[in-house]
């Protein structure tokens, strides 16, 4: 009855125990219930063959009665043939076959009693294994929950993480940073370019009008040579004439010039 006692502790081993020792709490629970379907196995085989000794001891005994019964017809005939040395040779080969026979008749008992307990303890045994099978899918399905809801705290504990936070307010600090600079440099530049623009419009307009006044003693240069060329070739009378002209012209005498 060994294998029976295997059989109970495997099925009070509960699901706490079975995740801790295992990675694959399904795999477990179903080499346990092949482990009991073997033993169930061989449970069948020693049922098989107390019932076949319970069968021989069966017939031996009613070989040995079925003997008994013939010696004393036996020595009944004998007693009716006169011959009571025959019949008492006959009653004692019928007591021996008697005492077999109530041997045969106590071990038959017991066996009888063996078979019965086994069938009984098989009927326990089939029924452990189907109620092993309703709670290895039970099992099995808490176990898989037990997993997802680790997952789900991992993922949890992750996400409550402060050194991963930290390192995304870091990242952000960095970024902000470096906007920061780049704005600046920006307005660095326009900066420098607006003064830059400044300065080059004034030194334009200085050339510009640096240009203006020279042209305007060209100009004045040029007409103080023409006039001389031209009083020049007047007579005296007319270089006056001509002077007098030009001061009505313009309101300035060639002298002012």
């Amino acid at each position: 009855m060994g294998f029976l006692q295997r059989i109970a502790v495997i099925l009070k081993s509960n699901i706490n125990d079975v995740i801790s020792r295992a990675e694959d709490p399904e795999k477990v629970l179903n080499q346990a219930i092949d482990d009991m379907q073997k033993q169930m196995a061989e449970a069948r085989k020693r049922v098989a063959a107390s019932i076949a000794d319970q069968k021989r001891l069966s017939r031996k005994l009613e070989d040995e009665t079925s003997k008994t019964a013939e010696w004393e017809k036996k020595a009944m005939a004998a007693v009716r043939a006169s011959r009571d040395d025959l019949a008492v040779e006959a009653l004692a080969r019928k007591k021996q076959h008697e005492a077999i026979a109530m041997q045969f008749a106590a071990q038959h008992e017991d066996q009888s009693t063996a078979v019965e307990a086994l069938k009984e303890a098989l009927d326990g045994l089939s029924r452990k294994i189907d109620e092993a099978k309703r709670q290895r899918t039970l099992l099995v399905a808490r176990a898989q929950r037990a997993e997802a809801q680790k997952a789900i705290a991992e993922t949890l504990s992750v996400a409550n993480d402060r050194s991963a936070l930290a390192s995304f307010e870091r990242m952000a600090e960095k970024v902000d940073r470096i906007e920061a600079e780049a704005e600046a440099r920006v307005e660095v530049a326009a900066f420098l370019g607006e003064n830059h623009g400044d300065k080059l419009s004034r030194e334009i307009r200085m050339l510009e009008a640096h240009t203006v006044d020279d042209d305007l003693l060209a100009l004045k240069a040029k007409m103080k040579s023409l006039e001389s060329k031209e009083k020049k070739q007047l007579s005296p009378g007319e270089s006056a004439s001509a002077g007098a002209e030009l001061e009505d012209a313009d309101g300035v005498s060639p002298s002012e010039v």
